[in-house]
């Protein structure tokens, strides 16, 4: 079974942002694999060594993403594929137009990604990159079996659970509480350092006309909170303060 898993390099969640000139500051920051792209990889690997195939890593980034992607394939993913061009802005359009026109030219059996990145949270991508394949789709998921030719999915539906049967190929992402992943081991790492890594520019894909739909101009950080405020006296009285300060202090009545 040839799978595909579609991973992105994020801020480690528990890096400070900090803004500098309109935009997210870098410097001396720790970055990691998606955390949610983390039980994709782990899922990839527990179906290949269960019915056999291969696992390939795809990513869109910078070429500091290529970190992530070894510490991937050292959890145990067989190949990585590294997009990485200057002209790419980012925007959810624009990545799944370019994963797109990759994955067209490729076979694979499934696809598997995490449910949405902790940096920017949109959750769009899975769901365009279905749409340009034409592939079933399953958000979500917290349970995966495959037989025959189809698969079953088990999906988080706001507390619930909807269980959802397609066939394959098919694009699922993956959500907390999927499976446990696994730590990349010594022998991981070096074996890593041997395995096939593919960096490819929009040429090389023949997607170079893509563009973005989307630009963010300036990022700002909220206002600080003002201190609270404790109303005195008797009720009447407070609620007469209350509204005042409401209506002409914070003005939202």
């Amino acid at each position: 079974m040839d799978i595909f898993v579609l991973l992105k390099q994020t801020f480690d969640t528990e890096e400070k942002i900090t803004l500098q000139d309109g935009a997210i500051g870098e410097d001396g920051v720790k970055f990691v694999i998606n955390p949610y792209d983390e039980y994709a990889v782990e899922q990839a690997i527990q179906i290949r060594d269960e019915v056999g195939g291969k696992v390939t890593l795809l990513s869109i980034g910078p070429e500091r993403t290529a970190e992530a992607l070894r510490t991937a394939l050292a959890m145990g993913a067989d190949e990585a594929v590294l997009i990485t061009d200057e002209r790419i802005q980012g925007d959810e359009f624009e990545i799944a137009e370019i994963l797109a026109a990759y994955l067209r030219e490729k076979s694979f059996d499934l696809l598997l990604g995490g449910n949405f990145s902790v940096d920017n949270g949109a959750g769009q991508v899975a769901i365009r990159l279905a749409a340009l394949l034409g592939l079933p789709h399953a958000a979500s998921i917290t349970k995966l079996e495959l037989a025959d030719g189809k698969a079953i999915a088990h999906r988080d539906a706001e507390g619930d659970e909807e269980i959802i049967e397609v066939p394959l190929p098919a694009l699922f992402t993956a959500q907390q509480g999927l499976n446990e992943p696994r730590y990349p081991s010594l022998p991981g790492i070096m074996k890593a350092k041997k395995k096939p890594f593919q960096q490819l520019s929009l040429d090389d894909i023949g997607a170079a006309a893509t563009v973005a739909k989307t630009k963010r101009m300036e990022l700002k950080l909220p206002p600080e909170r003002k201190a609270g405020r404790i109303l005195k006296g008797e009720i009447p009285q407070q609620v007469i303060e209350l509204v005042h300060a409401l209506r002409n202090e914070s003005k939202v009545i």
